[in-house]
């Protein structure tokens, strides 16, 4: 499921193969709904009425551009959607409308001394498509149009996966199967849009749900690489899922976080917090939405976050599948 669920293009405003994805999954499992941005909003029926209502959300967008010019030599000018680093984009392959381009740069051979001294920012890059005139492109592409990182999806190593959108599929996926098992309790579960670009999905459905208690599972970024140590490695993969006590945009509650941690000590499973405070999710829009929420984020560790080739170890997606099936129990009294 992860490798089919990764392979989807599904950007910040254009989630509905995702989203059509999701609904085949559980639409025998569950009632659900589709909010008006797009998101999915799904009730799974417990054996039992909960004294709290508990929500689990996670977003099914991923980052990717959108064209926003075309040269008339036939290259496409184009704008990230969401936070992606021009550095892990030049010389990618991707796919705009089912057809391949290479996203360019200047050649290094005729790059200036200061140019080489820092990275080229957006406006400096461009998608070439093998066309020679603006004619010849608007064959294939129209301004508006997503384009996607094209990358396969890889177990490699001990354990290790390699793909695009791992944040937040990863997150996607683990609904999907808990909405196919038995519940103790009723459930809601909100499967978000445009998370990438300010968190805008979580808004409307958290707002609609008004939950009492917050479940956000994600991905974090993971900076366990040669060179860097401490505090700055943020989190490792291999030690299971990261529970933060803060990020940009949420104090997560204070309870909440020390039950995970409890949780996970008494049934032996591994778990870490995020030794940086940076980054944010959904839950940065759930906590005050209506009323409010206590929230928690539930982290898959993962390297090269918001690239074409993010990874991530198969055994803390199980350690987090172990730490849910302990940890949702304690939350609905």
């Amino acid at each position: 499921m992860l490798k089919d669920l990764c392979l989807i293009n599904g950007t910040s405003g254009d989630e509905s193969a995702v989203r059509d994805y999701i609904i085949n999954e559980i639409k025998d499992h569950c009632e659900y709904e589709i909010d008006a941005l797009g998101s999915i909003i799904a009730f799974k029926k417990g054996k039992n009425a909960p004294a709290k209502k508990v929500m689990l959300c996670a977003h099914m967008d991923e980052v990717g551009f959108i064209i926003t010019y075309i040269t008339e030599d036939g290259y496409l000018k184009f704008s990230p959607v969401g936070g992606i680093d021009p550095r892990v984009v030049i010389d990618r392959v991707v796919e705009i409308n089912g057809i391949r381009g290479v996203i360019g740069s200047k050649a290094v051979h005729l790059l200036s001394a200061d140019e080489r001294k820092t990275a080229p920012d957006f406006s400096k890059l461009c998608i070439d498509i093998g066309v020679t005139s603006k004619e010849e492109a608007e064959k294939y592409v129209s301004l508006g149009d997503f384009a996607y990182f094209v990358s396969d999806y890889r177990e490699f190593g001990n354990g290790f996966v390699k793909a695009k959108s791992l944040d937040d599929r990863i997150g996607c996926m683990l609904m999907i199967e808990l909405i196919k098992t038995d519940l103790e309790y009723d459930t809601y579960f909100c499967f978000n849009v445009q998370e990438e670009v300010g968190l805008r999905g979580a808004a409307c459905t958290s707002y609609k749900v008004q939950s009492d208690i917050s479940v956000i599972l994600e991905s974090t970024t993971a900076a366990d690489l040669c060179g860097v140590t401490g505090g700055e490695r943020c989190c490792v993969l291999g030690e299971g899922p990261v529970v933060s006590y803060m990020d940009r945009r949420t104090v997560y509650d204070k309870a909440l976080y020390d039950l995970a941690f409890e949780t996970a000590k008494e049934n032996g499973i591994k778990i870490q917090t995020k030794t940086a405070v940076a980054g944010g999710n959904d839950a940065g829009a759930v906590q005050t939405s209506g009323r409010g929420s206590r929230v928690i984020a539930v982290s898959l560790p993962c390297r090269y976050i918001h690239s074409g080739s993010s990874v991530v170890k198969l055994s803390d997606i199980d350690e987090t599948r172990n730490l849910l099936k302990v940890l949702l129990p304690k939350l609905y009294d």
